[in-house]
């Protein structure tokens, strides 16, 4: 007898576009605009590989701003992943619109988060095809890494105080209060400010922190017109 099926879990990235001084703002001091910049780049690369090395599902990486930077388009053009762009409104809308648009189960993630792996989105995935209403990755800092949900949950996402140390707090009292089931199934940490370089570093990250001079022309370019 052949091997079932198993359900596809979207996998969708929220990805802002490469652009010196316009990403990792806090990292500038330490990096410098196009240090910061290409670190956003690898840490883009890196959460795409990860998505595709998990094979749970199809991988859409949501992108801003919204017109299509070179740096994406390149990777769209080499048939790496499916674009989409993020639309207006805070994080919580953007999240919520990456998971309507899964039609199904979704896991959504950032790229801030260099050591998320392969099995920890296979454990989510594997979490919510046995029925799990919602799985969550905390992270250190107080927000989170990874939500994925079987269908889109508004309230987890409407009027959060996003950027700041409660939100993994107050998504918990969000899940209760809807009696949803879910699972935390790792806790992580990510890359925002100075200070976590030196961790990037010691856990073995350091390569993101190359800067390749050949591809500061594609970070450098401006969007292309809508």
């Amino acid at each position: 007898m052949a091997p079932a099926t198993l359900e596809p879990v979207a996998v969708a990235i929220l990805a802002k576009a490469p652009v010196p001084g316009s990403v990792k703002t806090r990292l500038i001091p330490a990096l410098g605009a196009d240090g910061a910049a290409a670190l956003q780049e690898r840490l883009i690369e890196r959460a795409v590989a990860t998505a595709q090395a998990a094979a749970v599902g199809p991988v859409t990486v949501w992108t801003t701003p919204a017109a299509a930077h070179p740096y994406f388009a390149a990777a769209a053009a080499r048939g790496r992943v499916a674009l989409a762009p993020q639309p207006d409104g805070d994080l919580g809308a953007r999240m919520l619109a990456a998971c309507a648009a899964a039609c199904g189960p979704v896991i959504v993630i950032g790229t801030d988060c260099p050591a998320l792996t392969p099995s920890h989105l296979r454990e989510a995935a594997r979490e919510l095809r046995d029925g799990t209403d919602a799985v969550v990755i905390p992270a250190q800092d107080g927000g989170y890494v990874l939500i994925g949900s079987r269908r889109p949950q508004p309230a987890l996402f409407d009027g959060m105080a996003w950027g700041t140390d409660t939100v993994m707090a107050e998504t918990r009292r969000r899940l209760a209060r809807l009696a949803l089931a879910w699972r935390e199934p790792a806790l992580l940490w990510d890359v925002d400010r100075p200070e976590d370089l030196a961790r990037l570093c010691a856990a073995g990250f350091g390569q993101l922190l190359e800067q390749r001079d050949q591809d500061a022309d594609v970070r450098a370019a401006p969007p292309a017109p809508a």
